[in-house]
């Protein structure tokens, strides 16, 4: 390890300050040498050259939460497998590529868009359903079920309009269907199952008023397979009297509160308090109105939901056992009962631990939980002699979370303050100081002779208090105090320390695109998607664009609280991807700042050269489109800015000296990129000098954007 020395040379203080270059009285320079180096960083006994990309998957556990999906390719990228497991090496898809593709400009052969950007896989979207399909088919042949699984998806996941049609077009062979808990939900669901299998389930869960349930039962006279579930008691006497009104017999359900719950924050809304669903003593009312209206044939469905994440097969086996005897109850009182509705739970594993311990992971698979429900029901129906009911879940983020990717810039990093210190810049450092101040270097010398590099780094942060409690008392200048930061970072790396955390800057807004992390405190794996065939040199967190100390990314997967981040070098690009997070995050994503959400791509696997096609793009929205959202309106706005522009930057106003002067091109060139702001995005825009150049001062991407959204089946290959 460099031994830290204070260099003899001709140095000259800085302005403003004396320098004594003859005999002082100073003490001299410490020198730090044979130090033994104590890296914290594991990467930093690797050498550079020996680096390779099988590393850098070990060391953000890409094999780990990333499999089957995601890997690294030979040349350091992030890849992606659109078929899981079943991938054939020409079918992988390089994620750099994909970027290059979308956001180079269009003169490039690119879409021109604007980063951030979502890249949503929906061939990711089909395996991840086929997957779960086969999983409790498997399990139903393998255990004798005799009946069938059907899932819905819960629309709240992700309600994108692609991602719910690709879903129902997806799940249309075997009966998979949506859940609906809005009367927005409920529209949207309505009309996509028009295109899907008639006996796939519209499940209405939510609390609902008139116009909810006359909605639902509207859907069951267009020969939709519709269940509306009873989240409160008095629903049914709405459900009971539109029905009535309407001549609609419906199909009832009722959503159980269980004894069953999970500890943890996702466990949160279940158990007997939980903020959904009827007790025992409701249920009970409820099939005793149902019995007295004659339509007790109606209630054919139970609900129930644990909560999100479930840890482990032992606490699902145990509430799915809960709610079987439940079901089973239901059926000797005389209710046609015919499905039991597990809810949702399936959990991800966004740290690759398998842990049952964590909010952040579960400690089984798809087929594994899939054998854990059928087990249990089974158990209970067979003991009870009751016919097995058709197994649904409600497993939206389990199905929708692998699918996107959020690809974002670090534009910039901190850089370390340390310098070499010359024997004159010591000297000029060690001027003004106070005795005390004094008297903690000469104990922080007399540490590193003793080799008591604790109490060194103790002396190190003590003078630099003093320093700064002198800077407050105006007694030493910013020079003296920019100086001891330096030398108490050079003591720091002199002893072993491992290199500062740098902060690199996110062309993102933490609240727009990954507001459960500030939220909830939900941690998403992210990783670079490019330079992983190289070591990552330094540690990081990410700090975003919003004017907000909440806005940062502080801890990561694994229990980290920084990065293993590469060096942005100048002019180069380093993106970075934030990875399962395709559930949630999108919908509730506000815009703090104002800055809306991410450009978006639909990309599926091709024969083309590089193994995919764009078949969407989306623009993110534009200045203009997020002012709306706040009651703005943008084209006033512009009318005004430019009026106001034509009073000031007219070419017949005089300049200050009463010479007329000649504003015309600027003028015309400021309303132009005026007009420009308003339709491009918020965020930062990458390289664009020379076209800012050429725009009068500003970037302008807006019409390469709108060309790529022209069509959502307008297929680019690459």
């Amino acid at each position: 390890m460099p031994a830290l020395a204070c260099c003899v040379d001709a140095a000259v203080a800085p302005p403003g300050y004396a320098f004594n270059a003859g005999g002082s009285s100073l003490p001299s320079p410490v020198s730090f040498s044979g130090v033994p180096s104590a890296p914290t960083n594991p990467t930093a006994c690797i050498d550079s050259s020996h680096w390779s990309s099988s590393l850098s998957a070990a060391l953000y556990k890409i094999d780990a939460w990333g499999a089957p999906y995601f890997s690294v390719n030979s040349s350091g990228n992030i890849a992606v497998r659109p078929y899981g497991t079943d991938t054939l090496p020409h079918q992988e898809i390089d994620l750099l590529k994909i970027v290059k593709k979308v956001s180079d400009h269009k003169s490039m052969g690119g879409l021109g868009l604007q980063l951030p950007l979502i890249v949503r896989l929906p061939d990711v979207l089909r395996n991840r359903l086929e997957s779960l399909q086969s999983a409790f088919n498997f399990a139903i042949q393998s255990q004798g079920y005799e009946a069938h699984y059907q899932g819905v998806y819960p629309v709240k996941c992700n309600q994108d309009r692609f991602v719910v049609e690709d879903i129902v077009r997806f799940g249309s062979p075997f009966r998979f269907g949506l859940e609906a808990g809005s009367k927005p939900e409920l529209l949207l669901a309505m009309s996509c199952l028009c295109k899907g299998s008639p006996e796939a389930l519209l499940v209405c869960n939510g609390f609902k008023d008139s116009e909810y349930i006359s909605l639902a039962l509207f859907a069951r006279k267009l020969a939709l397979n519709t269940v509306i579930v009873l989240e409160q008691e008095e629903e049914l006497d709405l459900v009971l009297g539109l029905s009535k009104k309407m001549s609609v017999r419906p199909v009832i359900g009722v959503r159980a509160k269980l004894r069953t719950k999970h500890s943890g924050h996702f466990g949160s809304t279940s158990g007997e308090k939980g903020k959904f669903g009827l007790t025992t003593t409701q249920i009970l009312r409820v099939v005793k109105k149902l019995e007295e209206a004659g339509m007790l044939d109606c209630l054919q469905l139970l609900h129930f939901h644990i909560g999100s994440q479930i840890p482990s097969t032992a606490l699902l086996a145990d509430g799915v056992g809960e709610a079987a005897q439940i079901y089973c109850e239901l059926v000797r009182l005389g209710a046609h009962m015919r499905v039991l509705d597990i809810g949702g739970g399936l959990g991800i594993d966004y740290d690759g631990s398998k842990s049952g311990n964590s909010d952040l992971s579960v400690a089984y698979g798809l087929e594994e939980y899939s054998l854990a429900v059928v087990q249990a029901v089974k158990f209970v129906c067979d003991r009870k002699n009751i016919k097995h009911p058709v197994l649904c879940s409600e497993s939206g983020r389990a199905i929708v979370s692998h699918h996107s990717i959020l690809v974002f810039e670090a534009v910039s990093a901190s850089v370390s303050s340390a310098s070499s210190m010359t024997s004159a810049g010591f000297q000029y450092f060690m001027e003004g100081l106070t005795e005390d101040a004094l008297s903690d270097y000469r104990n922080l010398s007399a540490a590193v002779v003793r080799g008591e590099f604790d109490t060194c780094l103790l002396y190190a942060e003590q003078l630099k208090q003093r320093c700064v409690d002198q800077f407050k008392e105006g007694s030493i200048g910013m020079e003296q105090l920019a100086a001891v930061d330096g030398f108490c970072e050079v003591v720091g790396k002199a002893i072993g320390l491992s290199e500062p955390i740098r902060t690199y800057h996110v062309n993102l807004s933490v609240f727009t695109s990954i507001p459960d992390f500030w939220g909830i405190g939900q941690l998403f794996p992210i990783v670079p998607i490019h330079k992983l065939d190289q070591r990552p040199a330094v540690r990081g967190i990410l700090s975003d664009l919003t004017c907000d100390s909440d806005g940062k990314i502080d801890k990561f997967v694994g229990g980290e609280s920084s990065l293993p981040l590469h060096e942005i070098e100048g002019g180069g690009r380093y993106y970075l991807g934030m990875f399962l997070g395709g559930a949630y995050e999108e919908a509730l994503g506000g815009v703090h700042n104002l800055f809306g959400g991410p450009s978006v791509v639909r990309v599926s696997q091709s024969d083309g050269p590089h193994s995919f096609a764009v078949t969407a793009a989306v623009p993110g929205p534009s200045c203009g489109d997020v002012l709306r959202v706040m009651q703005h309106e943008p084209e006033l706005m512009f009318e005004t800015l430019k009026h106001r522009a034509e009073e000031f930057c007219h070419p017949d106003i005089e300049s200050d000296d009463g010479c007329e002067s000649d504003h015309s091109m600027g003028y015309d060139a400021l309303a132009n990129s005026l007009a420009r702001i308003f339709h491009n995005m918020p965020y930062l825009v990458a390289s664009c000098s020379l076209t800012a150049l050429t725009n009068g001062g500003l970037y302008y991407c807006g019409e390469d954007a709108a060309d790529s959204a022209a069509g959502d089946e307008e297929q680019c290959c690459a």
